[in-house]
């Protein structure tokens, strides 16, 4: 006996519904942005022209590059803010996040965000304002970008970015950002991660005149005792994952693509179909 090919495709759709209801529910709710993508660049550190870079800075041509192929190629950038609202995404969004919060981020940036009118959200490691390190962001920095609405100051802890005798730096095997230590209890828990990022939330509504809306994961990694706190805190979030992020899933651990000096926008926004499907393949199978 065949079977009747519409008889199928109501079965089918029936599925897909019923599948989609649980994800929803399982999420606690419809997503504000069913179906939506959002791409979502990180940069680091902005230098001069004719400074040698590494994986975590670009020159200030580049980022004028970048900025100016967004801009013929129709992208339009928003901030996490906007995403927190639910407001429409216009046709081709973009998030251009900074990690970290150096002060090439203002000295060399922002002009360039101000001449684009692009917008951009700058995490800040709040240790280095609270301490008035010279070679990252000031409050007063922080202030003005925030003033002009094409800035956002967002949340990179306040030393969880193993800012002690690590030096900044990820150590391999251990404990880095916000992960908790093996055999750790709640109360140095508490002391050590937690307090460290709500000490970051409210230095920066203090100092900057608005509650921060994004937290940047140190190094990109999570940890799910941190994890209560941080949702409560920041309606958006972000690792280090490559990809474009679904904001079907929410607006928790957006993917983001590293920009570097070797990798052109193009190549990360319009990559070649041979990659995509690569990249597809690689995704289905789990690696």
């Amino acid at each position: 006996m065949r079977f009747p090919w519409k008889k199928g495709a109501a079965v089918l759709l029936a599925l897909i519904l019923l599948f989609s209801l649980a994800a929803c529910q399982a999420s606690g709710g419809t997503a504000p942005y069913s179906g939506e993508k959002l791409p979502v660049l990180m940069y680091h550190h902005v230098v001069e022209d004719g400074q040698e870079c590494n994986d975590m800075t670009v020159t200030v041509s580049r980022l004028r590059e970048d900025l100016q192929w967004l801009k013929d190629n129709g992208y339009t950038t928003i901030l996490p803010r906007e995403l927190a609202a639910g407001d429409p995404l216009p046709s081709k969004p973009v998030l251009v996040t900074f990690d970290d919060g150096y002060r090439s981020n203002y000295d060399l940036a922002f002009p360039l965000f101000q001449e684009f009118e692009a917008k951009a959200v700058i995490s800040i490691m709040v240790f280095m304002q609270d301490h008035g390190v010279t070679s990252f962001l000031s409050w007063d920095m922080c202030r003005e970008m925030s003033e002009t609405g094409l800035v956002e100051i967002g949340s990179h802890a306040y030393a969880l970015h193993n800012l002690d005798d690590r030096g900044g730096n990820f150590t391999p095997d251990g404990v880095n950002g916000v992960q908790r230590k093996p055999e750790e209890t709640d109360e140095d828990f508490k002391s050590r991660v937690l307090d460290d990022i709500q000490k970051s939330y409210d230095l920066i509504e203090e100092n900057v005149g608005a509650a921060p809306v994004f937290f940047a994961y140190p190094f990109g990694l999570t940890e799910p005792d941190a994890d209560g706190l941080i949702r409560d805190l920041f309606p958006v979030t972000a690792v280090t994952l490559t990809g474009t992020a679904e904001l079907s899933d929410g607006l928790y651990g957006l993917h983001r693509y590293t920009v570097t000096m070797d990798r052109t926008l193009k190549s990360i926004l319009q990559p070649p179909l041979k990659a995509v499907l690569k990249s597809k393949i690689k995704e289905f199978l789990g690696r």
